[in-house]
């Protein structure tokens, strides 16, 4: 998943609970324009700022490793 998808996730997922962008940024303690930025793909957030989003607005990350060029299945 890339920062793009990530950023479209959690709009659609304010859009289910029916917050705003202000909303979610102010409970997560990041600023508006940040969540902005996220949320059309853009930037380069830490993972912690990422990690706060996701946590208020009930969402998870996961990480799962993928296959290597040098790996077989």
């Amino acid at each position: 998943m890339n920062l793009e998808e990530i950023g479209h996730t959690i709009k659609e997922r304010r859009a289910v609970l029916g917050v705003n962008q202000r909303s979610v940024a102010e409970l997560s303690g990041v600023a508006v324009n940040t969540l902005v930025a996220i949320e059309r793909g853009e930037g380069n957030p830490q993972i912690s700022t990422l990690m706060d989003i996701l946590n208020t607005i009930g969402l998870q990350l996961e990480i799962t490793p993928k296959l290597m060029e040098y790996e077989t299945v």
